[in-house]
């Protein structure tokens, strides 16, 4: 991956993880960054991603 790659992916999880983060339980942000930027750099929807993220922390994920 790049560094423009990355740079995009990261502003994409910053996107998402407001909508998460306004109504999760305190967590680690990068946990649920780097969740959401494996699934999409393997290809995944951002709604996937999302969901995969939110997964990752809930024990559920990869």
């Amino acid at each position: 991956m790049d560094v423009s790659t990355l740079t995009s992916l990261l502003h994409e999880a910053e996107e998402h993880h407001g909508k998460y983060e306004a109504e999760a339980a305190p967590h680690a942000w990068p946990d649920w960054y780097a969740a959401f930027i494996v699934s999409r750099d393997q290809g995944r929807t951002p709604e996937q991603a999302y969901d995969d993220a939110v997964a990752h922390l809930e024990g559920g994920g990869q």
